[in-house]
């Protein structure tokens, strides 16, 4: 096992960006003194032993032209929750999907993150996908403006 300093600068890697090249994993060895493969092999054991659930990528909407943007709070009886969850989910027009349990008072329990590139667009995509999914009950709660958009850094 390579030393955990090593270990440590990897992580602190993998946190960040990765860089724009067709390597990407070759680029971050050489900046942690590793070899590509084991960069890869340390990732891939990582997944495999549950320290890492997923690799992923943040990509910036609004640098794509997606300037219209709403969370979609859908009130979806129990019994429909897994059927109407999966079909959002599998939307390519839907970036995030969460069935939430929610207070007595708060009967939306699917919350679904919709981009669209102007707000007529944005509108439509919500009655379409309302229409697929058979629920009208919902309350669309539109971006007013990013405030955030980080990754989680553990060191």
């Amino acid at each position: 096992m390579k030393n955990d300093d090593v270990l440590d600068l990897l992580i602190k890697e993998l946190q960040g960006d990765l860089p724009v090249v067709s390597r990407p994993y070759l680029a971050l060895a050489e900046k942690v003194g590793l070899t590509e493969d084991e960069v890869i092999d340390i990732i891939n054991r990582w997944q495999t032993e549950g320290l890492m659930r997923r690799l992923g990528a943040v990509v910036r909407h609004n640098r794509l032209g997606f300037a219209s943007n709403a969370l979609v709070a859908w009130k979806v009886d129990a019994s429909e929750c897994d059927r109407v969850g999966n079909s959002l989910a599998a939307s390519s027009r839907v970036s995030h999907c969460y069935w939430r349990q929610t207070p007595a008072d708060w009967p939306y329990n699917i919350f679904s993150m919709i981009h669209a590139r102007t707000r007529p667009e944005l509108a439509s995509i919500i009655e379409e996908l309302a229409a697929q999914v058979g629920i009208n009950e919902y309350k669309t709660i539109t971006s007013m403006r990013e405030l955030k958009k980080t990754s989680v850094h553990y060191r």
